[in-house]
């Protein structure tokens, strides 16, 4: 199995800034895929930012974090990093991350951790 654990959440006044860490660990195969998303209360989870993690990175931002937000990798420690910026009342959620990965040779699988409280409040 694969286990994403998450750290870096809490407390943050708006405009602060925050750094979401999510480390993976298992029997760890292959990966495909690495991102967070977001659930604020009253509504359905969204994406928030993800990376492929192949020959060739792709990224994905949702629109409202775009240039705020950035995610990148560690490759070392199959860790992946989101830097929030310029937080505002409205990044409030839970974040969790995701990740495809494979245990064995065979399909792919969408694995999530507990998740971690952002709370962006004065």
């Amino acid at each position: 199995q694969v286990q994403l654990e998450e750290s870096g959440g809490g407390l943050v006044q708006p405009g602060g800034s925050l750094r979401l860490s999510c480390a993976a660990s298992g029997t760890i195969f292959s990966m495909s895929l690495m991102g967070w998303y977001r659930q604020a209360p009253g509504k359905q989870r969204e994406l928030v930012a993800t990376m492929t993690l192949g020959d060739r990175t792709n990224y994905a931002y949702q629109d409202s974090v775009k240039g705020r937000f950035t995610i990148s990798r560690d490759t070392a420690k199959n860790t992946v990093h989101l830097e929030m910026s310029s937080l505002t009342p409205e990044d409030t959620a839970v974040y969790t991350c995701k990740a495809i990965a494979r245990v064995v040779p065979g399909p792919f699988r969408d694995f999530w951790g507990q998740g971690t409280q952002v709370t962006v409040s004065s």
